[in-house]
């Protein structure tokens, strides 16, 4: 009994401390961990955040940019980091498809090592060139990409990224031989496009509006059911012919080590929430063309298994490899 009851109230004890902790919680400055250059899509979002929740929370999230092996880097840095809530990672599907791609060469496991915290919001996926080629639609380059197997290039953020996995969806679904021109980010390879450097590039819809009307870039499609709201006039990658697409959509979203108090990830997850319900973040969201999800823990676990299962598909139909 003597011992029942000492069990008993060291339990409730740990539940005290524990709550304590999470009221507590954060005492010191927060990193978060981005995997990849600093101005791609994964990074504007991460900011945002950090922004809001340095406001609400009365401690300061700073973004780490950290690029490197389609984000491996950063993904595997958090994956051994303390799990006390003070090194965050803001990922993307990368976590998950360098498993899948990797296999054992990867030294974390998206489900084992990590404590999801809260989908941000997903990206839909536009094609984009330079304003000077002569592409004016996927016709276009597709016809061209026929005519001269080999020669045309698409940028992408890495391999096995959501812009390599679709530029290879695309070689498969059109019978075309292209070049992927890996960068570090996003954004370096967006730049690349711009510049006529590359030919195209498949590229979340984040702050693509802005680059269109400064006449920098040249949007061929959409990958969203329907058109999309900035690009009335552009036709969805299915209207040009191109299904299922859309599953090219990446995620972005925060992730704390295995292991963290739960109390912690719920206080972080409850932020994030407000943080993308509030006014002024929704319509910078929206301004970016992102969609809001800004889900619980749970939910946010259940989405990341089952998008698991969809990019294993997509990656053994597409026959992407690892490097």
């Amino acid at each position: 009994m003597k011992k029942t009851l000492a069990a008993l109230g060291a339990a409730a004890a740990c539940a005290l401390a524990c709550a304590a902790a999470a009221q507590s919680y954060p005492a010191r400055p927060v990193k978060i961990l981005v995997g990849f250059a600093a101005g791609g899509p994964t990074d504007v979002i991460a900011r945002i955040v950090a922004q809001d929740m340095t406001g609400s929370l009365g401690q300061s999230f700073v973004v780490e940019n950290r690029p490197g092996a389609n984000a491996i880097i950063a993904t595997e840095a958090v994956a051994r980091s303390a799990p006390d809530g003070y090194t965050l990672l803001f990922s993307s599907l990368s976590l998950l498809v360098n498993a899948i791609l990797m296999g054992g060469k990867v030294h974390y496991d998206p489900f084992k090592d990590f404590a999801p915290v809260s989908n941000a919001a997903v990206l839909p996926m536009v094609v984009v060139t330079s304003p000077e080629t002569r592409i004016n639609s996927m016709q276009d380059l597709i016809m061209l990409a026929r005519a001269k197997p080999g020669e045309l290039s698409y940028a992408t953020s890495g391999n096995g990224g959501s812009t390599h996995l679709a530029g290879a969806m695309l070689e498969n679904a059109t019978g075309t031989k292209m070049i992927n021109v890996p960068f570090k980010g996003n954004g370096p390879a967006l730049a690349e496009v711009m510049a006529g450097r590359v030919t195209f590039m498949f590229y979340p819809i984040v702050g693509i509006a802005d680059q269109v009307s400064a006449k920098k870039l040249k949007v061929l499609a959409v990958g969203t059911p329907k058109p999309h709201a900035d690009f009335p006039a552009i036709p969805t990658l299915e209207q040009s012919g191109l299904r299922g697409f859309e599953e090219t959509a990446p995620w972005v979203g925060m992730l704390a080590p295995a292991g963290t108090p739960v109390q912690a990830v719920d206080r972080l997850a409850e932020d994030m929430r407000k943080s993308l319900a509030r006014r002024e973040t929704q319509e910078r969201m929206k301004a970016l063309g992102a969609v809001t999800v800004a889900d619980t823990p749970a939910e946010f676990a259940a989405f990341l298994k089952k998008d698991y299962e969809r990019w294993a598909r997509v990656i053994k139909t597409s026959g992407v490899k690892a490097e």
